[in-house]
This record gives structure tokens, sequence and C-alpha cells, in this order.
């Protein structure tokens, strides 16, 4: 060593080592998650799925520019995880940042503006100083990307499923669902085939606009679809991936049941979202007064209870609800209006951590049913739940649009977590073992090519939701059928559609990709109050230790040349 410092060319031996070790760290790319929830790791679903890219990825992102920390926070992370997707794909991943229709003049920003829309990507106002000292001015950006793959396009939206007046926590959430939905968005649009879903008809299931959105704008906008009429086919088709049965109104027979049962033991999954009772907005608006909610008599109860729930005949209400406009008093001759908070349209959460519901804002129920869970072999997950400021009304389950009249009936909301959308897995047990004829069993094996199963082969998912209207959509004169999840009233947007969705792919989905969002980003904000006491003893130390040491570091550094040279 101290031969190559004493040559005349240690300097050109010491660039090129540099260089070297420059070259072999952009060749190169490792680091270590120390972070508790692992956030900067990726999932083995997600790796998968970026290295078996076969044609290029272009992602637009369109958050950039002069933003608060949180939305520029938002932006960083989106550009270290695409940043992470292209180290793994090479260059089938491809990325840029730029502002919405930047460079183009008034018209054809506002043609690629309508463009975004119709992908479903629509801006967010936020507030920003142009220049210091000067007031904020409110600007519109886009928290969203454009994936562009051959020639198919679709819009991600960052904030979607998340209510922006969470502030702070919202802005987190989207941070932890960032992979999720870059992932998933690569999935679908690079995907040759999609999972067939069926919808069930045949038992007063909703076929208007009260289901446009859901039909239209959700199934068969994300799957395969079609509808399955169960009296006219022998045996539901294996050829749909999930079975969705939506608020049926008539009560099922032993055929139609038979059907359902050995679609589920011969793989099937199917997403039950029933109104056990009759409990509608429209007979309380016509009546102007009380109603009591009557059972619809379904006959599911003991299909449902052998695969381990059971949907109870009673209405849930919570304090944590949506609103509705009521008439609190006359000004006049005119009504006067008031939005007003009405417990028999609870808002949902989850507590469960499942990634069906993680993340997501509040669900929207319109008089959901309390489930109570059998106890079986088959595994039971809260997917959906009330607050802690819950009750139940049981039968006969009285609805009127005052519930709430004294302090005493709030001090009645004392019952939490009151279960109304469940997840079961597990190998199922027929409910129709040992009930069959030897003419009916011959018949389902050779004339329908689908011999009775009194179990499925593999363990079977189901999701089970105990308010039909979580997927339903209001209809208005004007707009005509909105979003579902919507409240025209207050112009509130629920999670409902998200929580759908995640049901579906949950069911269908064999990649693992949806458990990416089962991912937390723990907040570690620092303590306001402590900060603004302690500020001047912080202040004084980042200045002056840095300040003290150079000044030791001088003085021990002279004390030793001293000492050393001193003859």
């Amino acid at each position: 060593m101290n031969k190559i410092l004493a040559s005349k060319g240690w300097w050109l031996l010491l660039l090129i080592v540099l260089l070297g070790i420059n070259y072999l760290a952009s060749v190169v790319h490792t680091r270590v998650d120390l972070t508790q929830e692992k956030r900067y790791t990726l999932s083995p679903a997600t790796i998968n799925l970026v290295k078996g890219l076969h044609d290029k990825v272009s992602i637009t992102v369109l958050l950039t520019g002069d933003m608060p920390a949180g939305f520029k926070k938002l932006s960083n992370s989106t550009k270290e995880m695409l940043q992470e997707f292209k180290e793994l794909a090479g260059s089938n991943i491809q990325f840029k940042f730029e502002k919405a229709g930047e460079g183009l003049n008034d018209t054809a920003k506002q043609h690629f503006q309508l463009h975004l829309d119709s992908l479903g990507l629509r801006p967010t106002n936020i507030k920003v100083k142009a220049k210091a000292g000067e007031a904020q001015e409110e600007r519109l950006v886009y928290p969203g990307a454009l994936v562009q793959y051959r020639n198919r396009e679709m819009a991600i939206d960052l904030l979607q499923g998340q209510d922006m007046t969470g502030g702070v926590q919202s802005l987190n959430n989207a941070e932890a669902l960032l992979e999720y939905k870059l992932a998933r968005s690569i999935q679908r649009i690079t995907a040759d085939t999609v999972p067939f879903v069926g919808y069930l008809v045949g038992n007063g299931e909703p076929l208007n606009y009260n289901v446009y959105d859901l039909i239209e704008h959700t199934l068969r906008a994300e799957y395969g679809f079609g509808f399955v009429p169960i009296d006219s086919v022998p045996v539901i088709p294996h050829m749909f991936d999930a079975l969705v049965i939506v608020k049926p109104t008539l009560p099922f027979t032993n055929k139609q049941k038979l059907k359902i049962d050995q679609y589920i033991m011969h793989g099937g999954k199917v997403i039950w979202l029933i109104d056990r009772l009759y409990a509608e907005m429209d007979s309380l608006m016509r009546s102007h007064s009380d109603f009591v909610a009557y059972d619809r008599n379904l006959n599911l109860d003991d299909q449902l209870f052998k695969y381990g729930v059971r949907i109870n005949g009673d209405l849930v209400q919570d304090l944590q609800c949506d609103k509705i406009p009521l008439v609190v008093g006359n000004y006049g001759n005119q009504p006067q209006m008031q939005l007003v908070a009405w417990p028999y349209f609870p808002t949902l959460s989850s507590y469960s951590g499942h990634p069906i519901a993680k993340n997501l804002d509040n669900v929207l129920s319109l008089f959901p049913n309390s489930i109570d869970t059998i106890k079986n072999n088959i595994k039971k997950t809260i997917l959906l739940a009330t607050s802690e400021s819950s009750r139940i009304i049981s039968t006969p389950a009285i609805v009127t649009l005052n519930s709430i009249k004294t302090e005493d009936d709030l001090k009645t909301f004392n019952q939490s977590f009151i279960p109304v959308a469940v997840l079961l897995e597990g190998r199922f047990s027929s409910l129709y073992t040992n009930r069959l004829s030897t003419g009916e069993l011959d018949t389902l094996a050779g004339v329908y090519d689908q011999p009775f199963r009194a179990a499925p082969e593999k363990d079977g998912k189901m999701i089970v939701v105990s308010d039909a209207d979580i997927v339903a959509n209001v209809v208005t004169q004007n707009e005509g059928p909105l979003p579902m999840g919507y409240n025209q009233f207050t112009h509130n947007q629920y999670a409902n559609k998200d929580f759908f969705l995640n049901c579906v792919q949950y069911l269908t989905d064999s990649t693992n990709i949806l458990e990416t969002r089962g991912k937390d980003f723990a907040l570690r904000l620092l303590d306001t109050k402590k900060t603004e006491e302690d500020r001047t003893q912080w202040q004084l130390m980042n200045i002056g230790v840095p300040v003290i040491l150079v000044l030791l570091f001088g003085i021990v550094y002279q004390a030793v040349r001293k000492r050393k040279y001193q003859v």
C-alpha cells in the first residue's frame, strides 16, 4: 500500500477503482428494508407479475408540479415504486411524470381532460402557494396515472376508495395501496383472458336501473359477464368463475338451491347479497310514517347455516351513519328540509385487516341485518362491521323517521362491531348429502355430466353480505343512475364499488395480487406539542453540536501535529 501511494500514478489507480465501483453500483442494485412493516419490499405476486411481462408497459404519472407536502410524498413514493418495477422488468416498464395537458393549447387541453374523465380519472382541488409570502391559490391536480399496453389504455386513480377529508391518513392509505393499484392495473391491461362472473336471475333479482352501475360499469367493465337464469339451466355452468346473487325477493325452491349447492361443491365461488327483511326507503317516503319490516321468507336459512352463517331477521342501527333530508319544520307554507343522520343507514368499516377491505373508506349500507357465524370447520373473517356505537332492532323491526328521540335512546347504542359481511373459506359440506333419490343422483351424473358431490375436492370461498343495497345505486330524474355508494344529497362517495370489486377479485384471482392490499404504513408523526416546547433546544443542538465537533477536531488535530513534530 505504501509503495502504491508513493508512486506517481496512484491517483490514476484510485480513479479507476472509483469508476469501477460506480459502474457496479449502476448495474447491481440492492437495499435492505429495515422498516417494521416492510413497506419497501415487493410481494412475491408483484415480482412474478412484473418479471413475467412480455411487452412494454408505459405509465404516465400525472401527479406532479407544485403540491402540498402530502401529495408530493405520494408522488415521490409512486416514482420509487415504479423504479422498483423497472429494475425487475427492465425495458418492459417505462414511466414518466408530467402535468395533465401541459404544453397543449386550451382546446386540446379540454379534450384531454374529457378523455381522462371518460377513463374515470377526475381532478382533485388542492391549495398551494404560488410564491413565498403570497396567499394560497386553488389548483386542480390529477392524482393518478395512465397505463398503456399495445393498443390498450386505462387509468389509475391513486385516491380511489379514500375519503380526502381524512387528510394525512387518507394519503397514507393511498401510499400503502400503491403497490396493489399499480400491479393490479398492469395485471388487468396485460391479461389476455379475464374471469367470468354470472348474475343469477329467477328469484326476483333486480334488473332495473338500480343495478346499472353494478352490471354495466363494474362487472361488464372488469370481467366476462353473463346472466344465469336458474330455472332455464339444468346445472350452473362451470364456465362461471363466480356467481353473484343480488337481492332475491322470491323464495328459493329445493331444486334451485341444489343447483347453487352443487355449483359450490364443484369449485364455484358465490357472493351472497341478501336482504332478509323487506325494508325499503320508498315505503317510508310513500307512507310518511312508521312501517314494519317483514321477512321475505327466502328459504335460504338452512343452506347458509350449513355453510357457516345465519342472517338474522333484524335491523342494524349505528350512530356512525349517512344522512338523509328530513322535514324539521315549516316556514310559512314551505317545509324546511335538513340533512339528518339516520342510523338505519350505517357506514361500515373493516376491523379484521383482511386485504379485501383494508385501507378502504367506509362502505354505505341501507337497512342491513346482522350476521351470526356458526361453529363448524369453516374459517370465518368479518369483512365489514358496524362501529362501537350500534344496536340491533329485533323482529318485529319498526322503521321510523325519528328513531332517536331522547338521550336515553342514545345510551341503547351499546353494541360493537356487528357483522354485516363475512368471508367463508374451507371445505364446505353439501346441504343435500343423503337427501337425494337414486334417480336424481343418476340424472346429475349421466344426463347433466355433473355427479353429485357431498364436498368440494379442495377448499372453497364465498362471501355473505346481509345488505344487497351495498351494490345498488340511486337513480335521479336529472342525472339518471348514479355510482353505487353515492349520496346525492351530501355528495359523499363511499367505497362500495371498491369493496365489491375486491370481493370478486379475491374469489377469482389465483395470483394473490390482492394480498398486497394488506400492507400497513405506520404514520410516525411528530408530537406537535412536544416539538413546540423543545424547538429552541433542538435548534441549538442542530446548529451548535456540529460547530463544537469541528472545533474539537481542529484542537485535537493541532495538538497531535504539535506533539508529533515537536523537536
